[in-house]
């Protein structure tokens, strides 16, 4: 089965990142994709992660593809119009790419060009709209596609930690009626929030999977904490971190133990290693995935 067939059979899924380079050598983020090789359901591609000038998601998910991995393409709102956006989504599909991550994308400010005008002439409600439209065959302005027409398996993100959560469930709601058809979420350390945010929307049938990032240090939980909407690392963890002597097997330790609590409240985990990838297996080994 593929990556959306497992999930819409009801299995619970694991899926981890990988983030391009800053340049066209690919040879060891695909030597850190055979690590996890059979041991993930689907790998993400950053589409130029904080705002960092790289090398495109397309570039790598085609590669990942041609090595037999299932690439989630994500695409980002932030750098194209609506013209370039809908030409890179038929790109994709006639690559063979099917699972798409549609995301608004860092401020340009954020990255390594903040000078970079930001253009977001779409936000990701608009751009599962424009997808769902490319699959019926037509464009944005109703003008038919020639041949036959792209299929997508379209997913979104959500935040469980957002204040107000009301808000942020309201255009989870959008993104659905839009097309979004499974949700990862941003880092989740705190469960009791998490729980929270499951519970209110209990009548949410949409698929969603919880975000790992691997935490690198208490001076990272805490830059989390005061520069990154959503995100709380509790105390107890940042502790933990500060007092390890080694801060990757400590890591490690966090990150099973929060996808096994997150386990029974969810339908899958999506792993963010941050530059850790080489680590991801023993994480995968630890939780029992």
């Amino acid at each position: 089965m593929n990556f959306q067939e497992k999930i819409l059979s009801g299995r619970f899924v694991v899926t981890s990142e990988i983030g391009p380079p800053k340049g066209i050598q690919t040879k060891i983020l695909l030597e850190d994709a055979e690590l996890i090789r059979g041991r993930v359901d689907g790998i993400n591609v950053t589409d130029l992660q904080s705002s960092v000038m790289r090398l495109g998601s397309l570039a790598v998910s085609f590669q990942l593809k041609q090595k037999g991995f299932e690439p989630i393409y994500q695409l980002t709102c932030r750098d194209r119009n609506r013209l370039a956006l809908q030409s890179d989504l038929l790109s994709a599909a006639a690559l063979g790419i099917k699972n798409v991550l549609i995301l608004t994308g860092d401020h340009t400010t954020s990255g390594d060009h903040p000078e970079a005008k930001p253009v977001f002439d779409l936000d990701s409600v608009q751009l599962l709209q424009a997808a769902k439209k490319l699959e019926s065959g037509f464009d944005m302005k109703q003008n038919k596609l020639d041949g036959v027409s792209p299929e997508f398996f379209l997913g979104a993100v959500v935040n469980p930690g957002a204040d107000p959560l009301e808000l942020q469930i309201m255009k989870m709601k959008k993104k659905i009626d839009a097309g979004a058809e499974f949700f990862q979420t941003q880092a989740v350390y705190d469960l009791k929030t998490f729980e929270e945010f499951i519970s209110k929307i209990k009548h949410v049938k949409t698929p969603i999977m919880a975000g790992i990032v691997l935490l690198k240090s208490a001076g990272m939980a805490r830059f989390m904490n005061k520069n990154v909407a959503g995100v709380f690392v509790p105390d107890n963890l940042i502790k933990e971190m500060e007092e390890a002597k080694d801060k990757v097997a400590q890591s490690i330790d966090i990150a099973s133990r929060l996808i096994k609590e997150l386990k029974p409240m969810c339908q899958g985990v999506h792993i963010m290693p941050i530059g850790w990838d080489k680590i991801v297996p023993k994480v995968l080994d630890a939780s029992g995935l």
